[in-house]
């Protein structure tokens, strides 16, 4: 019996539950079987991590704007941007505002 990748991270999370990339790799696997209150709340950990996981805004913000949360996309987009402009990360801050560019004509 194979054991599944979610399964995996959980069982190493149980050794190192402050894991950062287990975490995000649990939040991503979560989204990827829509689990997603799930992988929100995983994503959120991050978010709200120290130091704060600039790739976990980028997937929470893609997330809820395929499940056409576009409001709550926007919100957690431009706080993503300015968290990862305080990081220094000019890379994801534009790949962020990108996405949240392309929101622009969605639910208005």
């Amino acid at each position: 019996m194979t054991t599944s990748r979610k399964e995996q991270i959980l069982s190493l999370l149980e050794s190192d539950p402050n894991d950062a990339f287990l975490r995000y790799g649990l939040a991503m696997e979560l989204r990827k079987e829509a689990s997603y209150p799930e992988a929100r709340a995983e994503f959120e950990k991050l978010m709200r991590g120290n130091p704060p996981h600039v790739a976990a805004w980028f997937m929470c913000g893609q997330m809820l704007a395929e499940m056409d949360e576009i409001e709550e996309s926007r919100t957690v987009l431009r706080e993503g941007i300015e968290i990862a402009r305080q990081q220094g990360d000019a890379h994801a801050a534009g790949e962020m505002g990108e996405l949240l560019a392309s929101l622009g004509s969605f639910g208005e």
